[in-house]
């Protein structure tokens, strides 16, 4: 019995694994480079073809900052190839500069699978020892993942049948001894024992070594400090291990792939190093746009979509070809990266996708090339007792963080290198800082900063002593950032706060134990005479006092930076950040400050403290404690209301907006938006990620919070971003919505806006929006069930006259309209008579705007005359009607606002029907000035003409400027 059921598990082991494998083997399509039949389905798959699948799974994993584009990239498209160059030996010395000094002509272009290539000098019974080395952010560990894809696909380094991946970071935490085998046991448990490793004959002649990082692991190749060994079996530590590999004593026959940092390059001796390989970035704008393009045509296959990212592609290639200091930027592929990731979030910006934010993707951005990353990890022959763990972020914002601090303080943007040198490793002391300085240059420095491409353009071939280079931030939203942190992290105390938290910190420990001694002493001795050790209690109490307002002056300062006077005329924080990166195209503004503006600093503190970014700074090493945001947050409230108590420009309004987004604190936009009236946004250059940003923090608001008037005229909308700001009109009173090319399908999503029965929009403005007929009659079907609009503005909307008579068949169906604008529209006489009736006979309409519609002056007499209604019921009213100027021979009460209309307007209207309308307008003021027998009617009426007249004139001369 029990074998039988033993068969019957093993045939259903094996039935198991046959049909897992034909799974797996389903999971890569047949298509691409990685669709290739990599997998034998044999039905005994050997040690080898399971070790690719694995691989091949482990690193075809995105990042979790990957997700953020919203799942279309993998990497067999996203990959461009960086430029590589092989160097010699003796050149290797002469390149732990800035990598973007590197000319692509000093060295021969390779590939890494021809660096592993047989030549003269090799033997054969010998495996390549390569060093593939580069600075922060020019794709090394991208290269190495995309070589052990193509590895797994068969198409790359095919004649090695086993790669071995190792991270040097992991090897360099081990403590206890371990051979070879056992090393590649562990993390590959299905190559336990395999025959390629064994040491026998020459079989490791088919295997590949890699180490990816080398620069954080300790190898001392000192023969006393690291016994040779040539046994795979035999237990070592894990540095002893590769440093073994390495001097071809332990499996020579096999090939191994380093790749490291400029400021490791030299702990290995050049004799064990056969070929160097320096990874150079994007030396051109070609490799750039090609990534460019891999990212940004991901998109959805939506043709609106993909039209405005070929735009945005050749925008940035634009921008690239002027030598532009993005171009300078660019040459890492790590901001080849931010620049995809910013203008993905300015752009494609989905509702239905997580939230993201800025101040988010650039802590993702320094997560992905400083994450785990520490300064002074020491070397083999570096003394025991020196600090292994201090965080290379935490050093990046006490060094290039205050420098940035210092250039916001003083709107600076560049820097000398005597600055460079003061700011960053000028008060160095001992031996291990100077180590720490002299990786940080080599490795770090030059991924924040890069000389400066203007200030270089004016330089001589050769420098004097008078002609200085200047250095800029690689991206100056990164100055911004980092100046944020500098301050958010409390760096910029001043001695006295540094000393005060020394003290208190030793006080308040040394406290408990004085007081549990006094407690003691108090039984035979007065109490008075230790009354001065309570003196001691109160120091930590000052110290907390002190602190507070030291989180008030953060909070005062986000304030001030948000709300500067001289920056007001700038553009919204978000059309800056996009300029930065596309360039400026077109004349820049007349009213734009002329100082470098650095409104992003004050956002990027609201968006650091944010949880999800102390979680990603906290695993980079730089802390900010939950009392400190409480302490910033509770100051900061007080502030931004005392600022919105002033009137404030759209573009100001919209970089708080901006900020309260950023901040992702729902408690703390409700407390702010309660201060808040009135939202005018007028002629700000919405984008979909502007219209999130106002839906989202318009939602923190509660249900009872209404908005007196939300002004979105001339912002560009589409019907796209009516949608998203569909939670941002449930608190809108008056919603403008004037000059924004809306059509015929946006009215859709109006009737159904006023349909909602949680919507109280009381007055709704759609003037100069091409609804036509067709848009209108949709617009109309909402007025039967609308309870609350009052106010209904159709003005030059192409109503026409089939429009305006299906408007006035409604209008009997909704009862609490008050006013309707139907002005310059083409309605006719007959029409427009209809439509007058039809507001007498309405219980609670009083105006309506007729002008500038071809209306006769016989029709325009017979709407001032009609006094009452057709019934007489009692019900109907008097309407008043403005059709012109004038009303018969008197002046209409309303001239004033109907000039100001047109002069208003006039620009973006026709021409030649405005001056049409406006010549009707002074022979009706000439014909009614001669009826009239008192001369201060007349000069009255000549005060108009001459109105009418300057603005004629004006319109001529394409000079309109608005009317008062």
């Amino acid at each position: 019995m029990s074998s039988l059921l033993q068969s019957r598990r093993a045939s259903h082991l094996v039935g198991f694994w046959k049909w897992k494998r034909r799974a797996d083997v389903c999971l890569y399509p047949s298509t691409g480079i990685y669709g290739r039949n990599v997998f034998s389905t044999a039905a005994e798959p050997d040690q080898i073809e399971i070790h690719k699948r694995k691989l091949f799974l482990w690193f075809s994993h995105l990042p979790q900052e990957e997700k953020q584009f919203g799942g279309y990239f993998s990497p067999e498209t996203m990959h461009v190839d960086p430029l590589i160059l092989e160097r010699k030996p003796e050149e290797r010395a002469g390149l732990l500069g800035s990598p973007l000094k590197v000319q692509a002509s000093s060295g021969t272009s390779v590939g890494v699978e021809q660096l592993f290539e047989l030549t003269e000098d090799r033997s054969k019974d010998r495996g390549v020892n390569v060093l593939l080395y580069g600075a922060v952010g020019t794709g090394k560990s991208t290269v190495v993942r995309k070589l052990v894809l193509d590895w797994c696909a068969g198409t790359t380094l095919s004649h090695f049948k086993l790669l071995i991946p190792f991270s040097c970071e992991d090897l360099g935490e081990l403590t206890k001894v371990a051979s070879l085998r056992d090393l590649v046991t562990r993390k590959y448990l299905h190559l336990k024992r395999h025959p390629l490793l064994s040491g026998d004959g020459n079989q490791a002649k088919d295997v590949l070594f890699l180490f990816n990082g080398m620069e954080k692991m300790k190898l001392d190749f000192r023969i006393g400090s690291t016994e040779l060994c040539s046994d795979p079996n035999e237990a070592l530590p894990a540095g002893a291990v590769v440093v073994n590999l390495l001097r071809k004593y332990l499996l020579p026959e096999a090939s191994i792939l380093v790749t490291t940092r400029l400021s490791a390059l030299d702990r290995i001796p050049p004799k064990y190093v056969n070929r160097y390989a320096q990874i150079c970035g994007f030396n051109d704008p070609n490799r750039q746009r090609a990534y460019f393009t891999s990212r940004l045509l991901q998109q959805s296959g939506e043709p609106a979509q993909a039209h405005e990212a070929q735009a945005l592609v050749e925008l940035l290639y634009l921008n690239l070809q002027r030598e532009s200091q993005l171009a300078a930027a660019c040459f890492l592929p790590s901001y080849c990266w931010l620049t995809c990731a910013t203008l993905h979030f300015l752009h494609f910006t989905d509702a239905m996708a997580p939230i993201r934010t800025l101040t988010g993707i650039y802590t993702s951005f320094l997560r992905l090339n400083f994450g785990g990353e520490v300064l002074g990890k020491a070397t083999g022959a570096s003394p025991p007792n020196q600090d292994q763990h201090s965080s290379l972020m935490l050093y990046v914002v006490r060094t290039v963080g205050k420098l940035a601090y210092d250039g916001v303080t003083y709107k600076r943007t560049s820097f000398s290198e005597k600055e460079l040198e003061q700011w960053i490793g000028g008060k160095t002391k001992t031996d291990e800082e100077l180590r720490q300085l002299a990786v940080f240059r080599t490795d770090v420095l030059d991924f924040f900063l890069a000389p400066c491409v203007e200030s270089s353009k004016h330089l001589p071939a050769e420098l004097s002593e008078h002609d200085e280079r200047r250095y800029v931030f690689a991206v100056p939203a990164m100055q911004e950032y980092l100046a944020a942190l500098y301050v958010v992290l409390g760096e910029n105390k001043s001695a006295l706060e540094k000393l005060t938290k020394q003290v208190s910190v030793a006080i308040g420990q040394a406290t408990e134990d004085v007081s549990a001694i006094v407690n003691i002493f108090s039984k035979f001795i007065p109490l008075r005479i230790f009354a001065v050790f309570n003196l001691l209690k109160l120091f930590p109490k000052l110290y907390e006092k002190i602190s507070t307002k030291s989180k008030g002056n953060i909070a005062r300062t986000m304030a001030a930076e948000m709300f500067r006077k001289e920056d007001s005329h700038n553009e919204d924080v978000l059309d800056q950040v996009e300029q930065s990166l596309l360039g400026v195209h077109g004349p820049p503004s007349q009213q734009q400050s002329e100082a470098q503006p650095f409104e992003l600093y004050p956002i990027f503190m609201g968006g650091l403290l944010h949880y999800g970014n102390r979680v990603l700074l906290q695993q980079l090493g730089c802390s900010i404690q939950s009392s400190t945001v409480a302490q910033i947050t509770r100051a900061l409230r007080k502030y931004l209301v005392r600022e919105l108590n002033k009137p404030q420009p759209p573009e100001e309004l919209m970089d708080l907006l901006v900020l309260l987004y950023e901040f992702q604190n729902p408690r703390l936009t409700a407390e702010v938006l309660a201060s808040i009236r009135a939202i005018r946004l007028h002629n700000i250059r919405m984008t979909s990620l502007k219209c999130f940003v106002l839906s989202s923090v318009l939602s923190c608001a509660p249900s009872s919070y209404q908005l007196e008037e939300l002004d979105l005229s001339s912002c560009l909308l589409t019907r796209d971003m009516l949608q998203m700001l569909w939670p941002a009109f449930r608190h809108a009173r008056i919603l403008n919505l004037q000059y924004n090319s809306l059509g015929p399908d946006s009215c859709i999503f109006l009737r159904d806006l006023l349909l909602d029965p949680k919507i109280s929009i009381r007055t709704l403005q759609l003037c100069d929006n091409p609804l036509l007929e067709s848009g209108a009659c949709t617009l109309l079907q909402a007025l039967p069930e609308n309870q609350s609009l009052r106010h209904l503005s159709l003005m030059h909307t192409g109503l026409g006259d089939q429009g305006a008579l299906e408007l006035a068949e409604r209008l009997q169906q909704h009862t609490g309209l008050q006013e309707l604008n139907v002005a310059y529209n083409n309605i006719g006489d007959n029409v427009a008579l209809a439509l007058v009736d039809a507001c007498r006979e309405h219980p609670s309409i009083h105006t309506v705007h007729l002008y500038l519609n071809p209306l006769s002056d016989v029709g325009k007499q017979s709407l001032y005359v009609r006094g009452v209604p057709k019934s007489h019921s009692g019900s109907g009213r008097r309407v008043k009607v403005l059709a012109s100027v004038t009303e018969g021979s008197d002046l209409s009460e309303d001239w004033h606002p109907i000039l100001s209309v047109i002069r208003e307007n006039a620009s973006s209207w026709d021409r030649e029907r405005v001056q049409q309308q406006l010549k009707v307008f002074l022979r009706d003021l000439e014909w009614g000035r001669q009826q009239q027998q008192s001369l201060w009617k007349k000069l009255h009426f000549r005060r108009v003409e001459k109105g009418v007249r300057q603005t004629l004139r004006m319109l001529e001369k394409d000079t309109l400027p608005p009317y008062i």
